[in-house]
């Protein structure tokens, strides 16, 4: 239960602790996520420092792998003495889809729920269209191929930021 309440602090400090506006560095990005899943995301600010990223990812293993699809909320926040790199927080959630000794993926059993938390660093490259972001994003499965709370997954992220 303590580990759950940590993914509800980061949640309320995303959607109601959030006093501190500050401008994006860009408008929206599309790229790739490196580490739990791989993945392919975008990330779109929406208001001021408020961000919406969505991104489909694999993971493959021995004897088993997942695809997945995810979308989180994330609120933005300026680290001074560094143009460009802010630090965010943020909240959201994901389904995996499983598959086991190369069987085709099924809805039943295969299907996993996830709600996650997101605290990272997010860096906007000077003169040039890249964006840079290195999270640690918690989860806590609530059924499928693993339960309970899983704090070990993150990504390195690279994107082209397309419009600023």
């Amino acid at each position: 239960m303590k580990k759950q309440s940590i993914l509800l602090v980061i949640s309320l400090v995303t959607f109601f602790g959030a006093s501190a506006l500050t401008a994006q560095n860009y408008k929206s990005a599309i790229g790739a996520r490196v580490g739990y899943p791989w993945a392919v995301s975008f990330k779109t600010f929406v208001a001021g420092n408020n961000a919406i990223e969505l991104y489909g990812g694999y993971r493959g293993f021995a004897r088993y792998g997942w695809f997945s699809a995810n979308g989180a909320y994330q609120v933005h926040f300026d680290l001074e003495g560094v143009d460009g790199l802010q630090w965010y927080v943020g909240a959201g959630a994901g389904l995996q889809f499983y598959r086991y000794d190369n069987d085709l993926l099924d809805a039943g059993d295969n299907l996993g729920v996830s709600i996650q938390g997101y605290v990272g660093l997010d860096y906007k490259v000077e003169d040039i269209p890249l964006s840079i972001t290195l999270d640690w994003v918690p989860n806590i499965f609530i059924n499928g191929y693993v339960n309970g709370f899983r704090g070990l997954y993150g990504n390195l992220g690279v994107r082209y930021v397309f419009a600023e």
